[in-house]
């Protein structure tokens, strides 16, 4: 190889803004769409022409342009970083911390919970559902291993967060909806394990975000209120 030619040659690596658009990406831009409509800060007809601009956006950065000039997007930013797609090395234990077991019955964690790094999941003749939309997030990364045995394992997060997908199937299913979280330091939630003969399927839950994440936002969007009204 020429490795003066090699080392002249740009640098082809796209840009964040020119990555293709997901159908996350889209839904996220609606819910900001919908939620300035309804303080007033967009018409019905404003709102209407931009949910249709969205729908046909392709990239990222096509998308940013229906919210550049709202508040909601400089605080929930758009642009996504890359988790990595295994957890750091030692950061989570080789035993569980919990276990949701369902042997033909079912299972479910959801609500008001706490996360604990490691997470295992088995479904054997029956179903287990891990819902993280509403916990509470007291590690960077948590790993759920999932294993469904002629069952079904549902894993789902909440949208600000990322989420990675580590397993395979054995004549079975799993599928994990990869998601970047905007914030680098939000919580990585990996899904690992085997679908045999079932079902193991993780994605993001719609409207739902970790309220801790968003703690830091919501106290400087007061503190700025705070001052304006103290004028």
């Amino acid at each position: 190889m020429d490795l003066q030619k090699h080392a002249q040659q740009p640098d082809t690596a796209p840009r964040p803004a020119d990555l293709r658009a997901s159908d996350a990406d889209r839904d996220r831009i609606a819910d900001l769409l919908r939620e300035a409509l309804a303080e007033g800060r967009l018409t019905a007809d404003e709102h209407a022409e931009r949910v249709e601009g969205v729908l046909a956006a392709k990239t990222v950065g096509e998308l940013e342009v229906f919210i550049r000039d709202l508040p909601a997007a400089h605080r929930r930013s758009t642009v996504h970083g890359f988790a990595p797609s295994r957890p750091t090395a030692g950061a989570v234990p080789a035993d569980p911390d919990d276990n949701v077991v369902a042997v033909f019955s079912s299972a479910v964690r959801k609500g008001r919970w706490r996360a604990g790094r490691r997470i295992h999941a088995y479904a054997v003749f029956g179903n287990v559902e891990i819902d993280l939309s509403e916990a509470l997030f007291d590690h960077q990364q948590v790993v759920i291993k999932a294993f469904s045995v002629f069952g079904n394992v549902e894993v789902r997060v909440p949208e600000n967060v990322s989420l990675r997908g580590m397993g395979g199937g054995v004549l079975g299913n799993f599928e994990v909806h990869t998601l970047d979280a905007a914030d680098p330091e939000a919580p990585v939630v990996y899904v690992d394990g085997w679908a045999v003969l079932g079902n193991v399927e993780a994605r993001p839950k719609r409207g739902k975000l970790v309220a801790d994440i968003l703690d830091k936002v919501q106290r400087s969007v007061d503190r700025g209120l705070r001052k304006h009204l103290d004028r």
